[in-house]
């Protein structure tokens, strides 16, 4: 017998400026751009799905970020399959002059965060095997938050 569940399917963002928006997804994060609707919207996926990011400018061409401290996104992750592309993306990020904001080790993943054109927060990282999660003695998830080694992510990435 088999048990459904849901998963995340897509992001869709509210973004000023659409080519800018596409260029960051694209290029520097690794989405294909499926579809594009002139300067109103964007679809962007990987493995061939149809989208994992949506993105338009239907309320927000030229628009500002939202200020500090109130509620929206606080940000969408991106999984990596592996270290080696994990360390691939936050080289593209590095090269193109972009800022991290963070990085972690957190038992079950290493992630990077940062911030995308319009400021909506990224995570992005990759998944260890489920095996090597860290509990607690009860045998319940224990996430952490240790600092990421990021250059040897980079090096395994430059290995690969």
């Amino acid at each position: 017998m088999t048990h459904s569940h849901p998963s995340v399917g897509h992001v869709h963002l509210r973004v000023s400026d659409i080519d800018r928006s596409i260029a960051f997804y694209r290029d520097i994060l690794g989405f294909a751009l499926n579809q594009r609707m002139g300067n109103g919207a964007a679809f962007l996926g990987a493995g061939g799905y149809h989208h994992h990011i949506g993105l338009n400018t239907w309320d927000s061409a030229g628009a500002t970020p939202p200020p500090a401290g109130h509620t929206g996104l606080y940000h969408a992750a991106f999984l990596y399959p592996d270290r080696a592309s994990l360390g691939a993306v936050i080289q593209r990020v590095l090269d193109a002059g972009m800022a991290l904001d963070g990085a972690a080790d957190h038992g079950v993943s290493e992630a990077v965060y940062l911030r995308d054109p319009d400021g909506n927060g990224v995570e992005l990282y990759r998944d260890r095997a489920q095996a090597d999660w860290p509990h607690d003695a009860a045998g319940g998830l224990k996430m952490v938050n240790r600092p990421l080694d990021i250059p040897a992510l980079l090096a395994e990435a430059a290995q690969a």
